[in-house]
């Protein structure tokens, strides 16, 4: 009994003792170093090849049923609309005479417009054009054939048994590290060994972090990379935003204070560098967050700061009107265009429907995150504020592939053409916009 015990411990020690070797081989060391061993680019390329045959054995199997178009499968929207013409349904509503009921009819298209508007689209998760084989965006289509559905139930075992277990582990040490190592560095004096240690310690978890999700991303134009003392500002789709660009390059952040996880790793990342955090409520916060970034940006010595001047999560099919108060503070502004790619799994967090757990066991279960980023090249500020706001938000745009949307259009443009100034903007700002003669 005893030599069977000390056999079981001597197996159970190797096959620990691989497991690490193979941690610190293939996730630690090319984290610290920031080097890819192109596995999570064949994983990718699999999970691609995959989602494609899906889409066609969907294709196959709607050709088949003949009992509803791929579109009606596949909701496009929040609520569902018929589209008949109104005029029609008019015509077929009256029939000659009046009725107090008919009233109902004009009521229901004015719910189905307030429900589903221009900006309210902008705060849902985006809509899929084919199944990504995930349960949460499931339309029924596992039904199609049993191959898709085989393939969707080995998807389940997959994400939730093997990689989900992987992916918790590797965040909690990602976070317990972080948490660890500011608290050494942040022991050390001020000085550039200190600053050093802190930037390193920061892209490294960062870089941690996006292992922990499979994630894949793809920087363009690095020549154009936030510099010291510059303002970096940036389309916001979810807290997702700063550990991607933090693992390309160091920033002081500029962001609301939040509780529990997120505030642990706030308070971990205030111990050794320097970020601006604020409560929304309190005014007299915006005015010391203004009067702080002034004296940030008059260092060129220290970090780019990070905003996002949307001031809130964005479903990444737009980017709203940027708030002017991220520019009033001079300074070079370093534009940056994300991009996630829905396929893999849905990278918005809506913070009034899903806590922070929620969404991060939804992203923990997802197949991937695969994001574009585009370093834009850098602005300085124009003659107007609103023109330059307008400048950064549509380079973005551009870049990203993203949408613009403000209700202040007309207006907007009865402005600048009066002034004469939209010809500061550019032919290709103003044919975005749709202000082009």
């Amino acid at each position: 009994m005893e030599e069977n015990r000390e056999d079981h411990g001597l197996a159970e020690g190797k096959i620990l003792s691989v497991w690490m070797i193979l941690f610190v081989a293939l996730v630690l060391l090319p984290s610290i170093f920031r080097v890819s061993l192109g596995i999570s680019h064949f994983y990718v390329k699999i999970v691609i090849k995959m989602l494609e045959w899906a889409t066609l054995q969907i294709e196959e199997g709607v050709k088949k049923q003949k009992a509803m178009a791929l579109e009606n499968l596949i909701s496009t929207g929040i609520i569902q609309r018929d589209e008949t013409p109104m005029e029609k349904e008019v015509v077929g509503q009256c029939r000659g005479c009046f009725s107090l009921a008919d009233v109902m009819y004009f009521s229901k298209k004015g719910c189905e417009a307030v429900a589903e508007d221009e900006v309210t689209r902008r705060f849902s998760s985006e809509e899929l054009l084919s199944w990504n084989l995930l349960s949460r965006t499931n339309a029924n289509l596992h039904h199609v054939s049993w191959k898709l559905a085989a393939v969707w139930v080995t998807g389940i075992l997959i994400r939730y048994c093997l990689l989900l277990p992987f992916r918790i582990c590797l965040s909690v040490f990602s976070i317990l590290l972080l948490v660890l190592a500011t608290t050494v560095v942040g022991r050390f004096p001020n000085g550039r060994v200190k600053g050093w240690l802190s930037n390193q310690v920061q892209m490294i978890c960062a870089t941690l972090g996006i292992r922990c999700l499979s994630g894949l991303v793809h920087f363009h134009n690095r020549e154009n990379k936030p510099q010291e003392g510059g303002i970096c500002v940036a389309n916001h789709t979810s807290p997702l935003d700063v550990l991607i660009l933090a693992s390309d390059r160091c920033y002081s952040l500029v962001g609301q204070v939040h509780g529990g996880l997120l505030g642990v790793i706030q308070k971990s990342c205030m111990r050794t560098s320097q970020h601006v955090l604020f409560e929304r409520s309190e005014m007299k916060d915006r005015h010391l967050v203004r009067k702080k970034i002034r004296e940030h940006i008059a260092d060129k010595a220290k970090l780019p700061i990070l905003i996002f001047p949307e001031g809130t999560c964005i479903n990444n099919t737009s980017v709203m009107m940027f708030k002017k108060g991220s520019f009033e503070v001079g300074g070079t502004i370093h534009p940056v265009a994300i991009k996630y790619d829905p396929r893999f799994g849905d990278a918005f967090w809506n913070s009034t429907k899903h806590s922070m757990m929620t969404y991060a066991f939804n992203v923990l279960t997802s197949w991937a995150i695969v994001c574009n980023v585009w370093y834009l090249p850098p602005m300085v500020k124009e003659v107007l504020r609103l023109l330059y706001v307008l400048k950064v938000l549509v380079k973005c745009c551009l870049e990203g592939g993203l949408h613009y949307y403000t209700r202040k259009k007309k207006m907007l443009f009865t402005l600048l053409t009066e002034s004469r100034l939209s010809l500061l903007l550019g032919q290709e700002c103003l044919c975005f916009l749709g202000m082009e003669d």
